[in-house]
């Protein structure tokens, strides 16, 4: 190729690299917003009873039982979002056995599984991972913006 070739791919990469980035930029602000906006409103059905939630928007914040069973993904961003502190795979693991025990049954390795997705949560921005009791690993919910739930 020539250079003037090499000089025209390399500037199509680097707008490409440049829009790929702000994309995911504009992703995790967009992640961020919709775990704050479910938060609210499981908040105000918590307060206020499911009753004030149509079927679609309790569908929307995981409150209604789904006539599929739910991914592991979903019931980790529900358990985080549901615990009062910060919770370690295990207590994921345990969380969604009570709630769900069907949905780890399939796995080999449930906790493999649920700290793969919790690793991912912390990449979307939507939670964030701390060191718990013994120095083990632990995750939180995040409101928004990176700030803890309290």
């Amino acid at each position: 190729m020539s250079s003037h070739t090499d000089i025209h791919v390399q500037e199509v990469v680097r707008k490409a690299h440049e829009e790929l980035r702000q994309l995911m930029r504009h992703r995790l602000q967009i992640t961020r917003r919709i775990g704050r906006v479910k938060q609210t409103i499981v908040g105000l059905a918590t307060l206020f009873g499911d009753g004030m939630l149509n079927d679609e928007l309790l569908e929307l914040v995981d409150r209604k039982p789904k006539t599929r069973q739910p991914g592991i993904t979903e019931a980790c961003r529900k358990a985080l979002m549901e615990a009062p502190k910060t919770m370690t795979a295990r207590d994921v693991c345990d969380q969604i056995q009570e709630t769900t025990p069907l949905l780890l049954a399939e796995h080999k390795y449930p906790m493999a599984a649920v700290t793969t997705i919790l690793t991912r949560l912390v990449s979307y921005g939507e939670a964030r991972e701390v060191t718990g009791n013994r120095g083990r690993r632990a995750w939180q919910w995040l409101a928004g913006q990176g700030e803890p739930i309290d």
